[in-house]
């Protein structure tokens, strides 16, 4: 009897300490998923950036995910850069304009920066700094852009952000009609942030609205869709994610079902073991 009640003690134990450590684990899973520095790792950092920038969508120049890019340019003038975003990610936009001195300039000067999707649609940005004023005596004026979460898909008519390429615009919105032309640098960086599954919709877009995907596509199967073409393989000019773009069935939430699974069969086992009793007492003869 007393062996039988230790036993059962012991079982009791051991269940509840794999139980408070499995939710131990999945509370915390999340959170540190979403710290890790190498959730958002910038794949293009340690590349040297263009040294140029668009001055239409057509012609803006690409960026990596993490990479950085210069440009010389003349207050007034519209720069734009390219770069892709995924499903699940965040992407954040900064940009830092480095003046001229301030005795060949005449006023404050006001700037802003811009992000649209592949369909060029202005996005807009979760918070930052997308706006400033630049006082006479400024050396710099730093902005930024912080984006909503990429989305798998979306419906139609809404503005959500999807898979594809991210055009930065640049610009001066307002300064003194004497300053236009002056000579301003400027430096543009991107950062991507990986927010995992919590944030996936279901779904999939069959293309990422990037620039000339549907034609590349349609070159890789030929006009009749009889086979692969003869065509030089696909490039796409505005790039694409490192890793391509999502569309494995992989994702973290499948360590959340396979973890709930797991607490619930503990939690079954667990139960069970209160419910039993003690069994036949042990006075009791066998057939009784």
């Amino acid at each position: 009897m007393t062996r039988t009640l230790r036993r059962t003690r012991r079982v009791r134990l051991a269940l509840t300490g794999a139980l408070l450590a499995g939710l131990t684990l999945l509370t915390t899973a999340g959170p540190a998923l979403a710290d890790d520095p190498s959730a958002s790792a910038s794949p293009g950092g340690d590349e040297a950036g263009p040294t140029e920038a668009g001055t239409t969508f057509r012609t803006a120049t690409a960026l990596k995910q993490g990479q950085s890019g210069t440009a010389q340019a003349s207050a007034g003038d519209y720069l734009y850069w390219v770069f892709p975003a995924d499903a699940g990610q965040r992407p954040t936009v900064e940009a830092t304009v480095k003046l001229p001195e301030s005795a060949a300039r005449r006023g404050t000067s006001t700037w802003q920066v811009d992000v649209y999707d592949g369909l060029r649609r202005r996005q807009a940005c979760m918070y930052g700094h997308q706006t400033r004023k630049a006082a006479a005596d400024a050396a710099a004026v730093e902005l930024s852009c912080v984006l909503r979460p990429v989305r798998a898909w979306s419906e139609p008519w809404a503005n959500d952000p999807l898979p594809g390429s991210y055009y930065i615009r640049l610009t001066v919105v307002d300064l003194p009609a004497a300053d236009l032309g002056l000579p301003v640098d400027v430096e543009v960086r991107t950062s991507i942030k990986e927010l995992g599954g919590g944030h996936d919709g279901g779904g999939t877009l069959a293309e990422p609205l990037v620039p000339g995907v549907s034609v590349a596509s349609a070159g890789e199967t030929g006009d009749e869709g009889d086979g692969p073409a003869s065509a030089a393989p696909r490039t796409l000019a505005t790039g694409e994610p490192e890793d391509g773009w999502a569309s494995g069935w992989w994702t973290d939430r499948w360590l959340w079902t396979v973890g709930g699974g797991v607490l619930a069969a503990l939690a079954a086992v667990f139960g069970y073991s209160l419910t039993r009793g003690r069994g036949r007492p042990a006075h009791v003869p066998p057939g009784v």
